[in-house]
């Protein structure tokens, strides 16, 4: 009955944050500033795992992590991807991973994937989905280094074993970058709250 209550309220709640047009606020995401669309976010559990110099963290924390994907150009024939990851319980928290057609067929080679890269968003999109959706089969492993270079790996969970689907390569944003992040998600609530009201 409790969850039942809190599932209405939740429901309501959405439901009046939908009477809102939240786009110009929105249209002041720093992430679209080099004419990247926003075609994904969402809040999705990540194992993060911090490698040390005496190896990775065997077992990491689950977290969730807001995973932004962006695009420049057309969605089925991107020129370039951006997949940027946050989290609210760690406000400097932000990992950027960046893409184009060449460094996607280098990436191509070395995972022997068998797509092309205008189908690469839409792969994402779906192993990302498959960890929220079914998370004792999928899962998404955040492995960070200390030089802010980090990896997300996908990883299917077969009961047998356990295969590694995709890598992704991830950077620590700069301070700046952070800095204009934190000032726009801070301003944003702000808005949004101030537009309730």
């Amino acid at each position: 009955p409790i969850c039942d209550a809190r599932d209405d309220m939740n429901r309501s709640t959405a439901s009046a944050f939908d009477q809102f047009d939240f786009s110009a606020i929105e249209d002041m995401d720093p992430s679209l500033s080099e004419g990247h669309r926003v075609v994904y976010d969402r809040e999705c559990p990540f194992e993060l795992r911090v490698q040390s110099e005496a190896g990775p963290q065997e077992v990491g924390t689950l977290e969730a992590i807001q995973c932004k994907i962006l695009v420049l150009g057309d969605e089925s024939n991107p020129q370039h991807v951006r997949i940027e990851l946050t989290s609210e319980n760690d406000l400097f928290f932000h990992y950027t991973h960046s893409l184009d057609e060449s460094s996607f067929r280098r990436m191509q080679e070395q995972q022997k994937l068998m797509i092309d890269f205008t189908d690469y968003v839409t792969c994402v999109l779906k192993m990302l989905n498959s960890c929220i959706k079914e998370p004792h089969s999928f899962l998404a492993v955040f492995l960070m280094h200390t030089d802010g270079n980090a990896r997300l790996d996908f990883i299917q969970n077969m009961e047998y074993k356990f295969v590694e689907l995709l890598s992704c390569d991830f950077v620590a944003s700069p301070e700046e970058v952070v800095r204009h992040q934190i000032t726009f998600r801070y301003n944003s609530t702000k808005s949004k709250l101030a537009l309730v009201q």
